[in-house]
């Protein structure tokens, strides 16, 4: 049986699980962040597209990862006080976790191995995107320089499926 975004756990910053099985049948956005970087202004437009979607079915989850240049050095309570204050963030902020290397969490393994992107199936950078199906098998990637509203025919996509 093929593996599936829906066969993944995290931990969510708060320390409790993160079982992407309880978003089963909706398309999901999954965004490596952080909060030292040139594209951290790159949270606004992730809300922006999780306020326009939600109600249809879009899930956006954010993932902070501190392995490039240390731009995510807060604790997780840190990072999502910053993201609610900052950026009004309301969607699901993740434990901090790396997506490149031995260390990285099984979802971006998975991820990347669905995807190629510029370095090959490695994470370039912060707010590297991906979207995932509805049915939890399909991925986009997206580079960081990508902005989320640029997603929004992709995600309309995702969403009719």
């Amino acid at each position: 049986m093929e593996t599936t975004l829906y066969d993944f756990k995290a931990k969510a910053a708060d320390g409790t699980d993160f079982p992407f099985e309880a978003l089963r049948g909706r398309p999901v956005l999954i965004v490596n962040t952080a909060s030292k970087c040139g594209f951290t202004p790159q949270y606004a437009g992730l809300e922006a597209l999780h306020r326009k979607f939600r109600d249809r079915g879009l899930a956006v989850v954010a993932a902070p990862c501190d392995q490039f240049a240390h731009q995510e050095p807060g604790t997780d309570e840190e990072v999502v006080q910053f993201c609610r204050r900052d950026f009004g963030v309301t969607f699901p902020v993740l434990s901090k976790l790396e997506v490149n290397g031995p260390g990285a969490h099984p979802l971006f393994a998975w991820l990347r191995g669905r995807t190629r992107g510029l370095l090959g199936d490695r994470v370039k950078w912060n707010f590297t995107k991906f979207l995932v199906s509805r049915d939890g098998i399909r991925v986009r990637r997206y580079s960081p320089a990508t902005a989320p509203e640029a997603l929004e025919g992709d995600i309309l996509a995702a969403l009719e499926e």
